[in-house]
């Protein structure tokens, strides 16, 4: 032990002595060498194991028939059902699943969805209708009625939104004119297939990939072969875009009669909308809002110019008017609203009718003009002014001075010098007097006649 620390000691001397070297001396004296100290070697330092990552979420999914769909997001829901977006596992398609709980589904309400599902299976096909993918009832245990399950196309955004980005920009009826076509042309399809929506508005229109598609037909009714008009127990729809036939009240227990004339009602609501940024009874409370519209006296204001709604400062507050950034609305748009926003049933418009308007179909007006007027009769012509000796000869009358010069030449009487100016006088003179007395020619001359003319002249 002694001979190994004294090797260690020798071997550090060297350092010791530099370090020696190299200290300030205090009071003339070395200041004590510093203690040596036995450094030894870092060892590497062990990594830490890491704790494992937690597992990954598994995604939540929902199965409709078996089929298994990754639940994206909430889109909305309401009362018993709520809607999400979601994707097929296998195709990676995105669509909307309305989920049920029957438990908290009254029996009317569970009728509409019912009614919801037969509707759509008849209009399958239709490019302006949604379209209904997969459904399934599932029943529930231990006394629970279960879910309903309905997947459908998913829409991107509905035209409540899209308005509400609009109105606060000046109205453009290039865009207006596009989506309202895409609307008559969805309510068409059903009118056709004898289907009242009665519940029009513009939430339950949805851009499906860019294009308009109708939704919701939870309360909508067929109508019979042998009728125009569904019968209804009660009101049925959104105030705003309610016909004055759906809100007016029945005589006794008579039920409401609303025929496909109430969903063109509701669109000329939506139209108005579109154009003067809210609906037409908009303004009013609901009480007055059941009393106006089904009242003829009301008028509807229909505006010459539309102005843009400036943002909501805070949510409810009422929007103000942009009226600097107003637009002139066309006649002919106006008129088209009027035409659906009349009390009459009978006397609405048609969806063909309002598809055939020239606005859409992008055709000249057809204005009535006024007959041409009849051409002015045109000035009676003067006689030309005329020498003493120059006279206006008709064919007639140059066809008697043709005969008369030939008979002259077949007879052996002549004229020269001034005889000859003296006759031809003689026959300007008679002329003159003949024109003066008539201006119709005188009927074709017989040879008789010819005979005494020249007789005459002959004589003089």
């Amino acid at each position: 032990m002694n001979g190994r620390h004294v090797q260690q000691q020798h071997y550090q001397q060297p350092d010791l002595m530099q370090s020696q070297a190299h200290q300030p001396q205090q009071n003339g004296r070395m200041r004590p060498p510093p203690v040596p100290v036995r450094q030894s070697q870092s060892l590497p330092q062990q990594q830490q194991p890491q704790a494992p990552l937690p597992p990954p979420p598994q995604p939540k999914t929902m199965a409709v028939n078996k089929r298994i769909y990754q639940r994206l997001d909430l889109l909305g829901k309401g009362g018993s059902s709520r809607v999400y977006r979601v994707m097929d596992m296998t195709t990676n398609e995105i669509y909307a699943l309305k989920r049920v709980a029957l438990d908290r589904t009254d029996p009317e309400s569970m009728n509409g969805y019912m009614n919801e599902i037969a509707l759509l299976k008849r209009l399958d096909g239709n490019h302006r209708i949604i379209r209904l993918i997969d459904s399934e009832v599932r029943r529930g245990g231990a006394g629970s009625k279960g879910i309903l399950m309905l997947l459908m196309e998913c829409g991107e955004i509905d035209l409540a939104r899209l308005l509400q980005q609009q109105q606060t920009e000046p109205v453009d009826f290039v865009w207006v004119s596009y989506y309202w076509k895409q609307m008559l042309q969805a309510v068409h399809v059903i009118h056709e297939e004898k289907i009242v929506h009665s519940d029009l508005k513009p939430a339950n229109f949805v851009l499906v990939k860019g294009q308009l598609k109708l939704i919701d037909f939870g309360i909508a009714n067929a109508i019979a072969n042998d009728t125009t008009n569904i019968q209804r127990d009660h009101q049925i729809g959104t105030v705003n875009y309610m016909s004055p036939e759906a809100i007016e009240l029945p005589d006794g227990m008579r039920r409401l009669k609303v025929g496909r004339q109430s969903d063109i009602w509701s669109l000329g609501c939506i139209l108005y909308q579109m154009v003067y940024g809210q609906p037409p009874f908009q303004h009013l409370s609901v009480y007055q809002k059941m009393k106006a519209i089904p009242d003829g006296s009301y008028q509807i204001d229909f505006p010459e110019y539309a102005s843009p709604l400036a943002p909501r400062t805070e949510p409810g507050s009422p929007q103000k008017r942009l009226n600097h950034l107003k637009v002139p609305v066309p006649k002919h748009v106006i008129e088209t609203i009027k035409r659906c926003l009349v009390r009459n049933p009978k006397e609405r418009a048609t969806i063909p009718e309002l598809l055939d308007e020239n606005w859409l179909t992008m055709r000249e007006p057809t204005s009535v003009l006024a007959p041409p007027a009849s051409p002015s009769p045109a000035p009676p012509a003067t006689a030309p002014t005329l020498k003493e000796d120059e006279v206006v000869i008709n064919p007639f009358f140059m066809s008697q001075l043709l005969k008369y010069g030939i008979m002259l030449g077949q007879s052996d009487k002549s004229f020269e010098g001034d005889a000859l100016s003296s006759e031809a006088m003689r026959l300007v003179r008679e002329l003159q007097n003949v024109r003066a007395s008539t201006d119709t020619p005188p009927p074709e001359a017989s040879e008789e006649d010819g005979a005494v003319e020249t007789t005459d002249a002959d004589a003089t």
